[in-house]
């Protein structure tokens, strides 16, 4: 009897080589590849496809929250950071910078920078500074606020181990950005999207997260406070799926944002930043969630002979038609017929490998009796269910459903698997250190653990472990005890991960 393991589409599987299996599933599934410019990626179209989803959903949540877009500008001049020294600080060491314009030819061809800027500009790193002088210009009075703006954009931040997707030197993102009469006013905004979020992540992207705030030194820079989501990724490593930023009026101040209140008194307002980036899979590739897939259905002609290879793809039309007119998650199914002139299982695993929630095979004896092949991706690759053609149209919908809510509820069971109690320091450190040091294997997870708030307690297991405070809980459900580290007094539980 053989003791191989089981072939999978990608290779290597992720129990033999996690960040190689993550790459080549980016790969298989045409997410995206490295581009020539070191620390980039291009997004290609069945990447940018999930982008566009996420995009357009979640900029419908915004827009009913009062929201609006505008773009501003990507070159930010120096003296701008130099204003906020907290938030220069932050972000010196990954700014990319221009210094010159123009290109000129020298004797021997080669092109160099021709004239110096009077100022260098940094490519956006996140547009706090830029935006706080217009809104500085625009608030005048108190009957000008609230201001809610977001745009959609790229930003650049120098990096020197980039990782598809994960960490690149440029990437896209949204970033909302407000201004507010009063403090309570910015806190309750800083609240709503970070509801908003864990809503888009839950009930869209069927992934659970952990709310709640970051520690002083994870905070972002300049911030009075941050909010998180944090979720777990298959090597059970955090990731921070997006971050809602209370600035109190320190950016205000720095920019010069006041308005007249309602006493005729001269105040700076204060202001709020938020953002989510383009950050399921298994080891025949990506699973995606029906909501964020830009096919939902696809439908592939059994063609063996000519004869009747013109009434196969009559039906599938027909079919593919009638489904468009279903509607899952107020909105028409997406469906997607194949024509490409390949054979049906390099078809099949193309598309199991992009993670389409369902797809579905037509061909003569299926047309006999008016039938089709139906496949889940959250069901085994090779699971095939045979359904009426009339079931399935009626029945594609609630399927779509059902996917959707399976694979959160199937992501919720891994991350609360591997979330564990811990009560001492020794339990810690084993749970964060690898068996095999030299090339470690999948594990760890979230521990939830007390700690007496000290920076330098967090500095240590940092230095130690490479384990930092993801998110400290916000949920009341706060439980007193000790810090496992020193036996002083705790507050509550808070999640520590290994993280991206």
């Amino acid at each position: 009897m053989s003791n191989s393991a089981p072939k999978t589409a990608i290779s290597p599987r992720r129990d033999e080589d996690f960040p190689e299996w993550y790459q080549q599933v980016i790969r298989a599934a045409e997410l995206a590849e490295p581009s020539d410019v070191r620390g980039c990626m291009v997004i290609r179209p069945w990447g940018y496809g999930i982008w566009e989803n996420m995009q357009r959903q979640l900029d419908a949540m915004f827009r009913a929250t009062g929201h609006r877009n505008a773009y501003f500008p990507l070159f930010i001049p120096l003296s701008y950071f130099a204003k906020e020294a907290e938030h220069v600080e932050g972000f010196a060491k990954e700014c990319a910078v221009v210094t010159h314009t123009r290109l000129e030819a020298e004797a021997d061809g080669k092109l160099k920078p021709g004239s110096p800027l009077n100022e260098p500009l940094v490519v956006r790193p996140t547009s706090e500074t830029i935006i706080g002088a217009s809104y500085a210009k625009w608030v005048q009075s108190y009957r000008d606020l609230p201001i809610l703006l977001n745009q959609w954009a790229n930003v650049v931040r120098w990096e020197m181990r980039p990782r598809l997707f994960l960490r690149t030197t440029e990437f896209l993102w949204q970033e909302g950005h407000t201004v507010h009469e009063t403090e309570q006013q910015a806190r309750a905004e800083a609240k709503l999207i970070l509801e908003i979020y864990e809503r888009f992540a839950r009930e869209h992207l069927g992934l659970p997260v952990f709310t709640g705030a970051k520690s002083e030194s994870e905070k972002f820079p300049g911030a009075v406070e941050t909010l998180t989501l944090e979720a777990m990724v298959q090597d059970r490593k955090a990731i921070q799926a997006g971050t809602s930023h209370f600035l109190g009026q320190n950016f205000a101040k720095a920019s010069g944002i006041q308005f007249q209140n309602r006493e005729g008194k001269q105040e700076f307002g204060w202001t709020t930043s938020w953002g989510m980036t383009t950050r399921m899979v298994d080891d025949d590739g990506l699973v995606l969630p029906p909501r964020i897939a830009p096919t939902q259905i696809v439908i592939s002609p059994i063609t063996p002979r000519e004869d009747t290879r013109a009434k196969v793809l009559e039906a599938c039309d027909a079919l593919a038609l009638q489904l468009r007119g279903k509607r899952f998650a107020d909105a028409p199914i997406e469906v997607e017929v194949d024509r490409r002139d390949l054979g049906g299982g390099i078809k099949n695993w193309e598309w199991i490998k992009k993670g389409v929630p369902l797809r579905v095979e037509i061909g003569p004896r299926d047309l006999e009796k008016n039938s089709v092949t139906v496949s889940r991706r959250d069901q085994p690759v090779k699971d095939k269910e045979w359904m009426r053609m009339d079931e399935f149209t009626a029945r594609a919908p609630e399927i779509l459903v059902s996917i959707q809510d399976l694979l959160y509820a199937r992501a919720k069971e891994f991350r609360d698997a591997n979330t564990h109690v811990i009560n001492s320091k020794k339990d810690f450190y084993d749970f964060f250190t690898a068996k095999n040091p030299s090339k470690p294997e999948i594990h760890a997870g979230f521990a939830l653990a007390h700690w007496n708030g000290s920076r330098e307690v967090e500095e240590q297991i940092k230095n130690d472990l490479k384990v930092t405070i993801r998110v400290i809980p916000l949920d009341g459900s706060s439980e007193p005890g000790q810090c496992i580290f020193t036996g002083e007094p705790s507050v509550r539980r808070v999640v520590w991960a290994k993280s991206y």
